[in-house]
């Protein structure tokens, strides 16, 4: 018979309950609580996590059937999905945001010195992206989104270097991805991936003014004049231009002043010639393709997020269909 500590009981052993009490301390997240307090919840949505349970239902069950190991998983009981579930709606969601961030503080710079494949930057990098997720607006008046539908937007920011959110912003629906540039606080020398939802060339200039590097893909109803080329590159690599841009727009002028850098680079595979517009000019034409490629990353997490989400409004529905 093993006689050691469970795994999940050993994982519970590297996440620090001072600093989540701080947490549940500064939000009052324990008022009126008895048994299941903001930990206990904490614990069983993790295992949850951990275990890809399917549904708030699928944890309750699971932990039911196991009910006599919970002491020795570092869990004090069961409980049954209703009360799980009021507990998600009714606690203050700024509990977990801040304990999240700590945990991303942590973790961070455990990677930073990973290399970003096939790439050779010293710099930070960082993917730019949101998601959207469906839901019924009779259950989620809150978000509203397009086509009198209900939806939520989730603006997302992740280091490439291990993959790890830094940032992360919910929204309704209707919320622009340009929008998000203006909530974030960028970091000097780092550089920004995003693709031609966040062009706002306002936007774009603080970031440049602060420090930072972006690449975006360009629109092609951009008016620009070319001054100066770079003529030394290799086609056979799928670079087709490297040029030195200045906008010829009265108010694109006015919202970005400074030169820019486009690149095109045709992508074989998809039979398709994809432009990237840069203030960086210290990297290679090649090397600003290679990065806006590894952006892709962020569609893994985000089908992991779908994934959850799809799960909790079926939850949800669930829920209100016992009544």
């Amino acid at each position: 018979m093993n006689s050691g500590k469970y795994v999940f009981a050993q994982l519970l052993h590297f996440i620090d309950r001072y600093e989540f009490e701080k947490c549940v301390s500064k939000y009052n997240g324990d008022f009126r609580t008895r048994e299941f307090n903001c930990w206990n919840q904490f614990i069983q949505l993790l295992f949850g996590q951990l275990t890809s349970r399917n549904s708030l239902r699928d944890i309750c069950t699971c932990l039911k059937a196991h009910k006599n190991k919970l002491y020795h998983l570092g869990i004090r009981s069961h409980v049954n999905q209703s009360t799980l579930s009021r507990a998600n709606e009714s606690r203050d969601w700024r509990i977990y945001a801040d304990f999240g961030q700590y945990l991303i503080d942590l973790v961070r710079p455990l990677y930073a010195t990973n290399p970003v494949p096939n790439v050779n930057v010293r710099n930070e990098v960082f993917a730019l992206d949101s998601t959207t997720i469906s839901l019924s607006l009779k259950l989620f008046s809150w978000a509203p989104g397009k086509y009198s539908r209900g939806a939520i937007k989730i603006h997302t920011l992740l280091d490439l270097r291990g993959n790890i959110p830094s940032f992360i912003h919910v929204t309704d629906g209707k919320y622009h991805d340009s929008n998000i540039l203006d909530e974030l606080l960028v970091s000097p020398g780092a550089i920004y991936i995003m693709d031609k939802a966040y062009i706002d060339f306002a936007a774009l200039y603080n970031m440049n003014e602060s420090g930072a590097f972006f690449i975006s893909r360009a629109k092609t109803t951009m008016n620009y004049k070319v001054i100066e080329s770079n003529f030394n590159i290799d086609p056979t690599s799928g670079l087709r231009s490297d040029k030195t841009i200045i906008f010829n727009g009265y108010k694109s002028k006015k919202l970005y002043p400074e030169p820019l850098r486009l690149v095109e680079y045709y992508d074989e595979e998809k039979d398709i010639l994809l432009s990237f517009l840069s203030n960086n000019d210290m990297l290679s034409a090649l090397e600003i393709a290679k990065l806006y490629q590894k952006r892709w990353q962020i569609e893994i997490f985000f089908k992991w997020v779908n994934r959850t989400a799809d799960a909790a409004e079926s939850d949800h529905q669930n829920a209100l269909g016992t009544f």
